[in-house]
């Protein structure tokens, strides 16, 4: 399947991670400011996963500075803590490293805007896990590619909403999302999502777009009839190793719906079936209207 891009050579993501020091670090502090373009939201509000993915280039700004050493260690893990809803525009980063090891480091950053603290996260540097899994189960069901029945984000009223399609491919699997339908289902979902070229093409912002993508799907709890805003209370991401080029893969399930609470786990794989992010997130539950 082949699709046309109109604007295939610019890097919208690359964007969100271009940062700016603002201040020399010093005792193991750095601040930067970004810019995060409405693109890069979900109705009127900064998509969570976009700021958990912009702090780890905050994090890793300051730990190369530290120490060029550590320039291979990537954001292996990330936990995040969403303190309030930014609004697009610019923000800022403060940046504490906690710790530098051989192996592991460990660096806090706080995603500020307007004067206040809006997302904080603690993120574990380490090596990504780039050899052969010793064991890692096939996800043949689910085509490495969206099919021609394939439910597009653009032009429809899910990019409507989702304006994060904007900035690169987003599809959804229309044979679990009975919602579309108006029908009720089990709470999962399947997307394909795919970088602009300029984005692919930068092995960092690639990396740094799975660990986004990780967050890209909508609540399941939609497929129970439970529709509108689902603010996270807590989400851990987990970046494994680097995409191949080509369409991630996204699949999110639930192992309970709650009266109040829910959970959502999100798999990233990459064009050759390996998984490259993973995420998973407590949320509150939106009640019917």
């Amino acid at each position: 399947m082949t699709l046309e891009l109109t604007e295939s050579t610019l890097a919208p993501f690359a964007a969100v991670c271009t940062l700016t020091e603002t201040a020399a670090p010093a005792d193991g502090v750095g601040r930067y400011a970004g810019v995060i373009d409405d693109v890069w939201t979900i109705g009127t509000k900064v998509h969570g996963g976009t700021m958990v993915a912009a702090s780890a280039a905050a994090a890793a700004r300051l730990l190369r500075a530290t120490d060029p050493a550590l320039a291979e260690m990537a954001p292996i893990a990330a936990s995040s803590d969403f303190l309030g809803a930014p609004d697009p525009g610019a923000v800022d980063y403060e940046v504490r490293v906690r710790k530098i090891g051989r192996q592991i480091c460990l660096v806090d950053t706080t995603l500020v805007q307007d004067g206040r603290d809006r997302v904080r996260t603690a993120f574990t540097f380490g090596h990504l896990d780039d050899g052969e899994p010793l064991y890692a189960p096939e996800h043949t069901d689910m085509p490495a590619e969206p099919p021609a029945d394939a439910l597009g984000y653009q032009g429809s009223p899910m990019g409507d909403i989702v304006h994060v399609a904007q900035g690169a491919e987003l599809f959804l699997d229309k044979s679990w999302a009975r919602f579309l339908d108006g029908a009720q289902g089990e709470p999962r979902l399947r997307l394909w999502m795919r970088p602009l070229a300029g984005d692919q093409a930068d092995p960092e912002v690639s990396a740094l777009f799975a660990m986004m993508a990780a967050d890209m799907s909508p609540p399941v709890s939609m497929n129970l009839g439970h529709f509108g805003w689902a603010p996270t209370v807590q989400m851990t991401t987990y970046l494994r190793r680097r995409p191949a080029p080509g369409w991630l893969r996204i699949v999110a399930v639930s192992h309970e719906v709650g009266g109040r609470l829910f959970d959502e786990d999100q798999l990233v794989l990459d064009s050759t079936g390996a998984i490259v992010a993973q995420s998973r997130q407590l949320a509150l539950l939106p009640q019917r209207r």
